[in-house]
């Protein structure tokens, strides 16, 4: 389950030095992009760094990286071992979430990193990563409606949550397109702290080189969050903005607008997008790309869809759906390390399309068989365009799969 708070993660931290220096990244969306980049851009002036992002996409311990690649297996669970036992011998009763968190600080330690680049889990002020002592830049992306539960029901709400990572005298990087509204609570959080904003504003950006072409706005946006992070972090770098806004662009993040192929296991030649987005603001983000890209000669769109339990999937489904589209629905399986996260029925995604008002020219029913669903997919679109969609543990069971 989810249990927001400091307490237990300080306990299990409490003598685990942090030498390294943190970026911390919160917000609703794009938090992972930006830690790539950052990553990317950080190894690219040699400096070592530890990454922490969440939630992982194939095992557990692909969340944790040190430099370019993830921890092995056998690294992860001895210090995993370690922070549970002593969980266990302190009888704190920490949820997985923060025991995944002190299990990367552990090892960013024991690696000897100079900078951990750390995503927030959820919200930020309450989340176990806040237990970081040694941030040297705080960073918050896009802010959207989502998590609404913990967070609260309004984007200035959540934006509070979000700014709860500002310390003082602890420089903030801001996604500028925000709403005025939730620039203005991240702005009075940071002075009522003593803390420093810079917004990263694409206007006042000059990308050249044909590299903004290249890049979806979003993907700008981050790229550019990162970007002035990085040379708060790290203002020694010999690197220009261009040389680095470059090595951004080419860093990967599996399961955001990823062009994938499944021959192997429907046959289909042609490849397939694949995108984790689960919430509004993502599912607008994935429609302006496929709406350029993929909707042309005005083809149906074939869609492979799930969701989590308790999200809002009639306003994605709004957003992402037009009339003669064709929807296969299915339901995730189980998530290791996260026994809380459970599929929306794909009865329940059928029913919001049909309440929703929208007439989709074929629907499928594959409930927990994804390769039926991905066959079903295939075979309804008739080469035409197919999207895989709705939620990042369906992105980790597609990926999963290819892997076989």
């Amino acid at each position: 389950m989810i249990e927001l708070g400091l307490a237990r993660i300080t306990a299990l931290l409490r003598n685990t030095p942090q030498t390294w220096k943190a970026i911390h990244v919160a917000g609703t969306n794009g938090k992972g992009s930006i830690c790539a980049y950052l990553n990317a851009m950080l190894r690219a002036s040699r400096v070592s760094c530890g990454r922490f992002t969440s939630p992982h996409l194939i095992h557990r311990w692909d969340c944790i990286t040190i430099n370019d690649d993830a921890v092995s297996e056998t690294k992860f669970r001895h210090f995993e071992e370690l922070v549970k036992r002593r969980n266990d011998e302190q009888r704190l009763g920490a949820s997985e979430f923060e025991l995944l968190a002190a299990t990367a600080f552990e090892i960013f330690e024991a690696e000897k990193v100079e900078f951990g680049v750390i995503e927030v889990g959820l919200g930020g002020r309450l989340d176990a990563t806040n237990a970081l002592k040694h941030k040297t830049v705080a960073v918050i992306s896009k802010i959207g409606l989502d998590h609404q539960s913990f967070l609260g029901n309004t984007l200035e709400e959540i934006a509070l949550q979000k700014a709860g990572i500002i310390r003082p005298k602890v420089p903030c990087v801001v996604d500028a397109s925000n709403t005025p509204s939730v620039l203005d609570v991240i702005r009075e959080q940071a002075e009522a702290v003593g803390a420093s904003i810079k917004h990263a504003d694409l206007e006042s950006a000059d990308f050249g080189g044909g590299l903004g072409e290249q890049l979806e706005p979003h993907q700008q946006q981050n790229l550019l969050c990162a970007y002035e992070a990085f040379h708060l972090a790290y203002p020694e770098h010999a690197m220009s903005m261009h040389e680095l806004l470059s090595v951004g662009a080419r860093a990967t993040w599996p399961g955001r607008l990823q062009t994938i192929s499944i021959k192997e296991v429907t046959g289909r030649a042609e490849l397939v997008l694949l995108d984790g987005a689960h919430n509004p603001q993502s599912a607008d983000v994935l429609s302006a790309f496929v709406e350029k890209r993929l909707r042309l000669l005005n083809r149906p769109i074939t869609w492979v869809l799930a969701a989590s339990a308790g999200k809002d999937i009639s306003e994605i489904l709004k957003v992402l759906l037009r009339d003669g589209d064709k929807v296969a629905a299915v339901e995730f399986g189980p998530v290791d390390g996260m026994p809380w996260v459970k599929p929306m029925s794909s009865a329940t995604i059928l029913d919001s399309i049909e309440n929703i008002g929208i007439t989709v020219s074929a629907r499928h029913d594959a409930q927990t068989n994804v390769i039926e669903a991905l066959d079903w997919a295939s075979k309804t679109s008739c080469d035409g365009p197919l999207v895989i969609a709705g939620s990042l543990y369906l992105v980790s069971d597609i990926l999963k799969l290819l892997r076989v």
